[in-house]
């Protein structure tokens, strides 16, 4: 085995830990298909929206994690259910009105309201794959569509015939009473309207593989469950899937968990074992409130990268799948600084931290060096203070501040510098609030700007940061984060900031003094 294969098999990293427990699943032989197949699901119901790039790249990194310890092949399935009827119509897309006539429809018989697909199921499937080869993934596109319709869902379709009562009594125990008189596993579409109708079955032919119902206006009809003509309920087609196509792993977030049983359940009655599962907890967007497809709440993956890298993105998803995480603009510039320091770091490794550092799972192990020589929260705040309009200005800055750093020599410095600038705009500036300082700051930032202005230890980060401690404690600051507190509200006007040592290595000396300058007389407020 290889050094990284041996640290694997030991690392507390969560795809570690899951690629372990899959393996286990094998540990006597190989699949009889030839591969591990890994899924994830996707209701186009509504949007793309960017917990569905965490549930696939969470998989994958599970996936490349089973790679690095196993020799058996895999695959990844993304599957879209895009035969489920359109329950409501989502509120956030052009021409709502034109789609009322179509709810309860197939996604994929729904009118495109966007007018660039056929259908909406067909819109947002590609809005899916766009946004999935965006990161370069790895996987095999699905449509439920073309599943059933081809054929290939026929025999696990007969197989739900042939189990119907055994089916049903493991759906039955999980509804309420008034429920229990309408339901059915199948749910035919209706061959006049196209309609995916919720009736009950008043006959089941095993042998002949048909379903004989009543449709809203008492008409009957006996349809084979074969050829697309019916489909799955959505907890039955859960674990139908799994079945059909051999599912080794699926992950999902926590409203399935409560499902799990019945899914697994599903797949064993249908003569096949159940994969394993992973259930993660769920994206919330800035009020605490779950992100949803339809409302368009949260952050779109387009969003993020207005302002950040993928690999950012990547690294937030990365970081405890299983606690629930707020997803909203202010997570951005953190999770951009801690990805480059996780970089930084991975270099002078061994392997054991290698394999727990998230860009090892981020990067599949082939892991570049950081370029990002400053900062993003410092990035940030010289944008504050320059009026920077564009990266080019920062440019000026920076370049004072790192000689050999070029757009050509530093391009993840380069696109940073120009996120940053979007994102002032965008979410600081409208919220920066300034405030005169007290009579005590206002000595401390006298006494500042005189060391400043016989400064003549050049723009070493370090020895800049160790002269405004030594101010703080000279004007006895306690705790001494209040005099770096008064320094943001005073000069930068937020409540946190970047060390400022730094800051004032990167801005300058002589632009710092005036800075500070303008601070006392009020001039930024």
């Amino acid at each position: 085995m290889t050094a990284m294969r041996d640290a694997a098999m030991t690392s507390k990293a969560w795809p570690f830990e899951e690629a372990r427990r899959l393996l286990k699943r094998y540990e006597k032989d190989a699949p009889d298909k030839g591969y591990v197949l890994f899924e994830t699901g996707y209701g186009p119901s509504g949007l793309p929206h960017i917990g569905t790039f965490g549930e696939v790249l969470r998989t994958t990194m599970v996936r490349r994690a089973f790679e690095v310890i196993s020799d058996i092949p895999t695959k990844l399935i993304c599957f879209s259910d895009d035969l489920d009827g359109m329950r409501k119509v989502p509120g956030n897309v052009p021409n709502q009105e034109k789609l009322v006539e179509y709810l309860q429809m197939p996604l994929t018989s729904v009118p495109d309201p966007f007018g660039t697909n056929k259908s909406f199921g067909d819109h947002n499937n590609e809005m899916l794959r766009r946004f999935l080869d965006t990161f370069g993934f790895d996987y095999e596109f699905y449509s439920a569509k073309e599943f059933y319709k081809s054929g290939r869902f026929d025999e696990i379709l007969l197989r739900c015939a042939e189990k119907y009562d055994d089916l049903m009594a493991i759906m039955l125990k999980s509804l309420r009473e008034e429920r229990r008189e309408t339901y059915s596993i199948f749910l035919p579409l209706h061959p006049e309207t196209g309609r995916v109708l919720y009736v009950p079955m008043k006959h089941v032919d095993a042998v002949e593989g048909t379903v004989t119902f009543d449709d809203p206006d008492g008409k009957e009809w006996t349809l084979p469950v074969t050829g697309g003509h019916v489909k799955l309920q959505w907890k039955p087609d859960f674990g139908a899937r799994w079945a059909a196509l051999g599912v080794d792993f699926e992950m999902y977030g926590k409203e399935h968990a409560t499902n799990e049983k019945i899914y697994d359940a599903i797949c064993r009655t249908l003569g096949q074992r159940p994969p394993e599962h992973f259930s993660y907890e769920l994206f919330l967007d800035d009020q605490g409130h779950k992100i949803s497809k339809s409302s368009g709440n949260g952050i779109s993956i387009d969003e993020w990268l207005s302002y950040a890298s993928t690999e950012s993105l990547s690294y937030f998803m990365y970081q405890k799948p299983k606690t629930a995480k707020r997803m909203h603009f202010d997570v951005i510039p953190k999770a951009v600084d801690e990805y480059h320091q996780q970089l930084r770091a991975y270099a002078d490794q061994d392997e054991k931290a290698r394999a727990a550092n998230p860009v090892f799972h981020i990067h599949n192990g082939d892991v570049p060096a950081s370029t990002m020589v400053v900062p993003f929260a410092m990035l940030l705040n010289l944008a504050s203070v320059s009026g920077a309009e564009d990266k080019d200005a920062l440019w000026g800055f920076m370049q004072r501040y790192a000689p050999e750093a070029s757009p050509e020599t530093h391009p993840q410095l380069d696109a940073a510098a120009e996120c940053a600038v979007r994102y002032f705009k965008d979410f600081v500036a409208p919220t920066r609030k300034f405030r005169a300082p007290d009579d005590r700051e206002r000595a401390a930032l006298e006494d500042l700007k005189a060391k400043l202005q016989v400064w003549e230890g050049g723009l070493d980060a370090e020895e800049l940061q160790s002269m405004v401690f030594a101010v703080g404690k000279a004007h006895e600051f306690e705790p001494l984060r209040d005099w770096f507190k008064a320094l943001y509200e005073v000069l930068l006007g937020a409540s946190q900031g970047p060390r400022f040592g730094g800051f004032i290595a990167l801005y300058g000396v002589d632009e710092s003094v005036v800075l500070i300058d303008k601070g006392l007389a009020g001039e930024l407020i």
